[in-house]
């Protein structure tokens, strides 16, 4: 049996059962956006890793390399927001080809520098060692959040609300438009606006904030594979299916724009583009009006796009009737 047979998640899935039992410091392990851990009676520290391959995750004609420090972290706090957390300290390491000018190197620092000061996150380490290529990030973080009131994606129950923080599409839609002969038919209002979205993404710790404080967020997931992905993984988590609204899903105008433009589809954008590191999830009704109103109070759009049900899976109900089923077709290593 080879990768391409068993994909990115089989594999996580064989590699994990060759490791030893966790210990009952482990809150929650393998498979959720971050681990949860506990060394004290006061909280919770919440880690993550991610890694960003040159020629897989970014290009250098779609992003400069201060911007790529931005969203080599952006990845990796979103993570920690999605569990409620604060991220609070980062190693980074890197693997580095010989041709790589040193002042790149800086810029990418920089963005780092930058991303760290907007959420008060700190680098502490990391290492940095040759490689013949490609270009390797890889990043991990560590955050805090109460003891017991980590957001998890298994806690959804029928009944409850589903809801997504921003809009969704831009990520994608700012990477063709990079990639576009056709940017010079949008405003250059709007091209800021998408490759904005795209090279620096901003993670929601304050709405993670809001959601674990709220006592009624009953699972989350960050959109870092795309939403339809992000709902699988909830409705596969907490063993309900999911039913959205497409007509609800919250779209920026440039967008839709650009979409109507080129002849795209936005919808698809949203629901299979990833890496609009907005956070996903499922709210009890009685919790919605004290989470949309500190929403509204700091700024942070905040829509509900459908409901929790019996059942698996996640249906899409079409703006011109019917319904589609949304499969997890988010990227996946291996497959693709």
């Amino acid at each position: 049996m080879n990768l391409r047979e068993v994909g990115e998640f089989g594999l996580i899935e064989r590699l994990r059962d060759k490791l030893n039992p966790a210990d009952d410091t482990v809150i929650v392990g393998i498979g959720d956006d971050a681990a949860v851990l506990s060394y004290d009676a006061k909280s919770y520290v919440v880690m993550t890793t991610d890694m960003l391959v040159e020629g897989v995750h970014f290009r250098e004609d779609t992003i400069d390399f201060r911007s790529l420090g931005w969203k080599s972290l952006a990845a990796s706090f979103s993570d920690i927001a999605a569990m409620g957390g604060i991220p609070r300290h980062a190693a980074v390491s890197l693997a580095i080809p010989p041709s790589y000018e040193i002042e790149s190197l800086e810029q990418l620092y920089e963005g780092i520098a930058e991303i760290c000061s907007e959420f008060q996150a700190h680098v502490v380490g990391g290492d940095i060692v040759k490689t013949d290529g490609p270009f390797v990030i890889s990043v991990t973080v560590n955050g805090e959040a109460a003891q017991g009131k980590a957001l998890l994606r298994s806690g959804a129950q029928p009944g409850d609300l589903v809801f997504v923080t921003g809009t969704v599409g831009g990520s994608a839609a700012g990477l063709v438009l990079l990639e576009s002969s056709q940017k010079s038919l949008l405003p250059p209002d709007e091209q800021l606006t998408l490759i904005t979205f795209h090279q620096r993404p901003v993670p929601q710790v304050q709405v993670g904030q809001i959601l674990r404080t709220s006592g009624g967020c009953t699972s989350c997931n960050d959109i870092s594979d795309g939403l339809a992905s992000e709902l699988n993984e909830i409705a596969a988590a907490s063993g309900v299916g999911i039913r959205i609204d497409e007509n609800r899903l919250p779209l920026a105008p440039a967008v839709t724009n650009f979409a109507r433009i080129t002849g795209q589809n936005a919808i698809d954008w949203a629901l299979y583009g990833g890496e609009d590191y907005q956070l996903v999830g499922t709210l009890h009704p009685l919790a919605y009006s004290a989470v949309v109103t500190a929403c509204q109070m700091n700024g942070i759009r905040f829509t509900l796009i459908g409901r929790v049900i019996e059942g698996s899976g996640v249906v899409m109900e079409r703006s011109a009737g019917g319904e589609t089923v949304l499969t997890a077709r988010g990227y996946n290593h291996f497959t693709e």
